[in-house]
This record gives structure tokens, sequence and C-alpha cells, in this order.
């Protein structure tokens, strides 16, 4: 059974919670400070919370065109619908700013993700070799697209 959530934009006083849900999902994890800065240059940000902060996305757009800066949901709420709709939420927003496209870039090796994204339409449109770096070696990208509307 998937748990009730809630989803609501993002300030650059959620800095803080946004670095640590981004430490809990990735291995170079950005600083409060990284997020803050992004928010207040334009960027967009969701938080979804199940009781807590579980969940972020940050995005931005810019010349019709808009990108996945940074999506994630904490180990112990993946699977529960949470990633699903901080897309849905920032394709919502791509939308309304007037993005034709949706780009993200996902480690070709992340198959959760993956399924998500072309689940939600998008295709692959190229691949970036050694673009991830982590305790693991360096990983390819993946490059998705998502035209937006159509």
């Amino acid at each position: 059974m998937t748990r009730p959530f809630d989803l609501r934009s993002a300030g650059d006083a959620d800095g803080a919670e946004l670095a640590r849900l981004h430490a809990a999902c990735f291995d170079q994890p950005w600083s409060g400070a990284d997020f803050a800065a992004l928010l207040r240059s334009g960027a967009f940000g969701f938080l979804a919370c199940v009781g807590e902060a579980a969940g972020f996305a940050l995005m931005r757009t810019a010349g019709g065109e808009a990108e996945i800066l940074s999506i994630g949901v904490a180990p112990r709420f993946r699977r529960s619908g949470l990633g699903a709709a901080l897309m849905r939420r920032c394709l919502d927003a791509a939308a309304y700013a007037g993005a034709e496209a949706m780009f993200l870039d996902v480690a070709e090796g992340n198959h959760a993700a993956l399924g998500l994204y072309t689940g939600l339409g998008f295709r692959i449109v190229t691949r970036r070799a050694d673009y991830y770096s982590g305790a693991g070696g360096s990983h390819a990208a993946l490059v998705l697209k998502l035209e937006i509307g159509k």
C-alpha cells in the first residue's frame, strides 16, 4: 500500500534538507549552499514529504527546454510512487514555464530510474562515457529526452 504524501515547492531555506536527502541518495552529495544558490538562480525545487522530507527534485528551464538537475528519493521511501510524483510535478512546472522538451542524465546502470523515466515517455538520445565517478569507479550517463505536450 502506498502511503499518503505531500508535495511542496522548495526554497533556498530548504537547502540543508535538500542536501540531507541528496547525501542519502548519491555518492557525491551537494551542499545546502549548493542547493540554495541554484534555487536563488532560478531553479525550481520540490520536496515530497511523508511526515518528513523523503524525496526531492531540482530542475530549471531555459530557451524552451527543461532539465532535471537532480532527483532522489530516500532509500526507505523508494518504490512508493514519490519519484513518479516528483517527475510529474517537474513536467507540469516545465510545461507551465513554456518548455517544449525536458532532458535528464541518469547512470547507465540505474535500471530502476531508467524504468521510471522510460515509463513516463523519456527516450535515450545519447550516452556520455565516464560521466559519473564515485566509490565504484566511473560510469556512463544516458541523456534522456521527453517532448512535453506531445
